[in-house]
């Protein structure tokens, strides 16, 4: 019997740490910090073109870092974990370093003041919330039935979503102020008495991500328990040695070492996607900021209707399907925004000013949500079915590892196309042969998991 409880607990850390990924990486937080970035670098003597570029390296070597750090202890501390027969306690220990994280946005000032220690700080929270992911992760095995696996997961994507949704609109609406007017979304000041003048509402969110973390947290603490085991000794040579024989154990599990490699260029391949969104709209479209921001509030939406519904779909006919049609929906889009700018659709010639490429990008942006949250869910359904719940910290820290280990491709391949074609749509390419792949690699994957966990 299923404890509801423990499920709506497990849920809450979706709905608890989502706001990291939408209001630090993706909307809010990288929108201030190029600002003032640049305006650093331009004070430093360098021009704007340079200055874009440096901001842009020292964000990329930030994340770059942190993503090597995760590569490298993902697989490690999930054998660790999982020899000791403990995940929680690594939960709260991560969760140290996402709430130093996120606390850390505040200590940019708009003169650029700690720009290298909040880069190095916002490195050191991601750090945590992939971790914290990774053994929240491996609690799912231990929830529900195998074939109710699809629901839990798709549901917990779903509540997270809208958890980042609410965060958005809430900062969107009474704290985050435009650099020209000082004003919010809604024409007010930043609440709370925050200075606009030195971007206070803006530099808040990051407390505002931390203390979210803390408040929405507690039921996760209150009814999420793991099952009592008899640990081994966590002895970290036992877990390595554990860890290497599961690494050397891959070519005899062929279904696994398919699906890790192809959700390696699945995932990195949507990542590129969500990071590539607001540079294509503000760049190619000239989009503002507010516009920007509705526009996260929808693709939030349809993340979050739509990873729902996946997980339904998951429930009835396996995790496959769903990672197949999303697969080939994500595919779509991109061809879509190859074949787009403001002077043309497809070949077609559009009128001046037409508004047609802004429609066919609100839509792009629903498809992305949408698609790219079932296919997350799925995929954790999927991964859940190549393990047990004794290794599956481990099996998980092996997921993240390949997720991580080419996360450098996408974005390489799409400055390469970019530079060789000389069009910013076109350059986005890659993605499609990186989806392509991933869909190829699924041939060898078995929904049910090898034969021998």
């Amino acid at each position: 019997m299923q404890d509801s409880k423990r499920i709506w607990g497990w849920w809450f850390f979706d709905w608890a740490s989502q706001p990291y990924a939408t209001l630090l990486l993706t909307f809010i937080f990288p929108i201030y910090y190029t600002e003032v970035a640049r305006a650093h670098f331009i004070a430093s003597g360098e021009t704007a073109g340079q200055a874009g570029a440096s901001a842009q390296a020292l964000w990329g070597y930030g994340l770059s870092i942190a993503g090597v750090i995760i590569a490298a202890l993902a697989p490690v501390l999930g054998s660790v974990a999982d020899a000791s027969g403990r995940r929680l306690r690594w939960v709260w220990t991560f969760s140290v370093l996402y709430l130093i994280g996120a606390a850390g946005i505040w200590l940019l000032l708009p003169d650029g003041t700690n720009l290298y220690l909040t880069v190095a700080l916002f490195g050191l929270g991601i750090i945590g919330l992939e971790f914290t992911t990774i053994f929240t992760n491996a609690l799912l095995p231990g929830l529900a039935p195998r074939d109710d696996i699809g629901r839990v997961s798709g549901s917990g994507f779903a509540f997270g979503y809208v958890g980042g949704l609410v965060s958005l609109a809430i900062v969107l609406l009474f704290l985050a102020e435009s650099a020209t007017t000082g004003r919010t979304l809604i024409g007010i000041a930043p609440i709370l008495g925050l200075d606009p003048d030195l971007r206070e509402g803006t530099r808040a969110v990051g407390p505002f991500t931390a203390i979210w973390y803390v408040v929405f947290m507690i039921p996760f603490a209150l009814w999420v328990r793991e099952p009592r085991t008899d640990p081994r000794p966590p002895r970290s040579r036992s877990a390595l040695s554990e860890l290497w024989a599961l690494i050397r154990g891959l070519r005899r599990r062929k279904s696994l070492l398919a699906w890790l490699i192809s959700s390696m260029f699945s995932r990195d391949a949507l990542n590129a996607l969500y990071s590539f969104g607001g540079v294509y709209a503000a760049s190619v479209l000239g989009w503002p900021v507010i516009l920007a921001g509705i526009f996260g509030i929808t693709s939030a939406i349809a993340a979050a209707i739509v990873s729902w519904l996946g997980g339904k779909a998951d429930r009835q006919w396996g995790p496959m399907p769903v990672i197949l049609t999303c697969s080939l929906m994500l595919s779509g889009v991109v061809i879509i925004v190859v074949g787009m700018s403001r002077e043309s659709f497809l070949g077609i010639a559009l009128a001046p000013g037409s508004r047609i490429p802004d429609a066919i990008f609100f839509a792009c942006g629903i498809l992305i949500g949408g698609a790219g949250g079932a296919l997350q869910a799925a995929s954790r359904t999927l991964t859940v079915m190549h393990t047990s719940p004794e290794r599956a910290t481990e099996v998980f820290g092996l997921y993240a590892l390949s997720g991580k280990a080419t996360a450098f491709l996408a974005p390489f391949l799409i400055a390469v196309a970019t530079d060789l074609t000389g069009s910013q749509h076109v350059g986005v390419s890659p993605l499609i042969v990186m989806f392509l792949l991933s869909l190829i690699l699924l041939i060898w994957v078995q929904t049910e998991g090898d034969p021998e966990q």
